[in-house]
């Protein structure tokens, strides 16, 4: 026998609901994606950004992009109570990503 709850949800309906939106946001491994995380361009730019040469604005946009999927948000207003460690957080984990992800194909 299941309880209706309002609206027509029964209760183990609502309980399979709330523990599909737990498990869809618990990282595998520590990793929030098990696939690739960087796409061949943001290897490319990466790869580049280590060099002495002088940076392109494509390639600061990638690096941005990367650091974002680590989980960087920057703040407009520059009021980030945790910079800069959220930001050299993002950067370690871009580095290895960068290590087990992009010198694997060059």
């Amino acid at each position: 026998m299941t309880r209706s709850l309002r609206g027509g949800l029964t209760l183990p309906a609502v309980v399979l609901l709330l523990a599909g939106c737990v498990v869809g946001d618990v990282p595998v491994g520590g990793v929030p994606y098990a696939g690739p995380h960087l796409s061949p361009t943001e290897c490319r730019d990466l790869a580049a950004l280590r060099t002495n040469t002088p940076p392109t604005m494509g390639q600061h946009q990638s690096e941005l992009a990367a650091l974002r999927k680590a989980g960087y948000n920057p703040s407009p207003w520059y009021d980030d109570p945790f910079y800069p460690d959220d930001l050299q957080a993002a950067q370690r984990l871009v580095d290895y990503w960068y290590q087990t992800e992009c010198q694997t194909h060059g």
